[in-house]
């Protein structure tokens, strides 16, 4: 297990630590056989919100102690955990991630958030492993374009102009390891140069203080601690893989995910 205390001070100072292990490599290979089963099942699975309130696996990854006990050190006890989505690169795609904060368009009322990035197959430089920019954390929001590039992976294709890429950090990752970062860290991701697809599967949490300030319909759930506040609605984790009332629920989820942080 990572040091406790190292562990929050790199965060602090850099606004991310890599690679944090949270499961061995045949754990991941077989979360990995998991979701490319599921895929064959119901499709690409790429950027769909809330599918820990599908796959009961991907929730008991989100809840894992090796994550939990990190995301405690920065948040405190008490901690919600608001999204858990795929990022794939398929193997030779042109798809990339501009440079850009997470938190710039959630609608969030603190930026007390940490993202953490679970690699299920390797991230290296050749496959667009994610590179961040140490200490940008503390910048505050910066300006974003909205852009329309078809390969952008972001929602409105939110960029960061003018960033001084020879600050930039690679993260590269094992399958098994992941990455925690801070909302307002810099970060972006190459193309998939690589003959295997990157996946990541990405978790969102928050403290319980935070609400959404953009409508009163966002959901969450608590996976730590007390909610003292309740200002999200509560997701139900999944009970079984693919329960079809879970799926007709998803999809709404999904769809209002998308909504919420494209407008």
């Amino acid at each position: 297990m990572y040091d406790l205390e190292l562990f929050y001070k790199k965060y602090q100072k850099d606004g991310f630590v890599f690679p944090i292990q949270v499961i061995d490599l045949k754990n991941a290979k077989q979360c990995r056989i998991k979701l490319e089963d599921v895929e064959k099942k119901i499709g690409t699975l790429h950027y769909k919100a809330k599918v820990h309130t599908i796959l009961t696996w991907v929730y008991k990854l989100a809840t894992h102690n090796n994550i939990l006990d990190l995301v405690e050190k920065i948040l405190g006890p008490n901690i919600l955990l608001h999204n858990a989505t795929f990022i794939i690169k398929e193997a030779n795609t042109p798809s990339h991630v501009s440079w850009h904060q997470d938190l710039t368009y959630w609608g969030f009322s603190h930026d007390d958030q940490v993202s953490v990035w679970l690699a299920l197959s390797p991230a290296n430089e050749l496959s667009g492993a994610m590179q961040m920019i140490p200490e940008s954390h503390t910048f505050g929001m910066i300006e974003h374009n909205t852009t329309k590039d078809k390969n952008n992976v972001l929602l409105q294709g939110q960029t960061v102009e003018r960033v001084n890429e020879k600050n930039a950090i690679l993260c590269p990752l094992l399958p098994g390891e992941a990455s925690f970062h801070h909302g307002w860290t810099l970060h972006t991701s190459k193309p998939n140069r690589s003959s295997d697809r990157r996946i990541g599967l990405n978790f969102q949490y928050l403290s319980t203080h935070v609400k959404q300030t953009k409508h009163d319909n966002d959901s969450a759930i608590c996976v730590r601690g007390i909610d003292q506040y309740n200002s999200f609605k509560i997701d139900q984790p999944a009970t079984r893989d693919l329960d079809p009332i879970a799926i007709e629920k998803f999809i709404i989820l999904d769809k209002q995910y998308k909504n919420t942080a494209g407008s």
